[in-house]
């Protein structure tokens, strides 16, 4: 196994500066969205982009602690849609290939939100298939 594939996702997509890029642009992106930006009219914009600079590098692998709501108890109040879930999925992909990361990576970026798409939308966790 090569150096790459033992590396955390977080340290192939170029670690946290990587991150903090990335959120910065996502979030001009979000912003620019009338389907989406009034969720985030009366926050604090910087706080809001510290706190996703923080999940997704630990979602990603970064080797640090994340003290922030779970996404089901961050979102419950919102009453979300699939249209909202996916308007942010494709501000991130947008964002993503903005910064030329390439696809594969995308698609594990990509893998890792729809891990959270049932609490974002407040959804019931999904039933393994050997149990349904």
């Amino acid at each position: 196994m090569s150096a790459t594939q033992t590396q955390s996702l977080f340290d192939r997509i170029g670690g946290i500066s990587a991150v903090n890029a990335a959120v910065d642009i996502f979030y001009g992106k979000v912003m620019q969205d009338d389907r989406i930006r009034h969720f985030f009219q009366h926050i604090s914009m910087e706080k809001q982009a510290g706190k996703l600079k923080s999940f997704l590098a630990v979602a990603f692998g970064a080797p640090i602690q994340y003290y922030g709501k779970s996404m089901r108890a961050a979102h419950q109040h919102m009453h979300l849609t699939e249209e909202h879930f996916n308007a942010v999925a494709g501000h991130l992909v947008a964002t993503l290939t903005e910064f030329h990361v390439s696809q594969h990576l995308i698609d594990e970026v990509v893998s890792i939100a729809l891990m959270t798409k049932n609490d974002i939308l407040g959804m019931p966790a999904s039933v393994p298939a050997s149990m349904s």
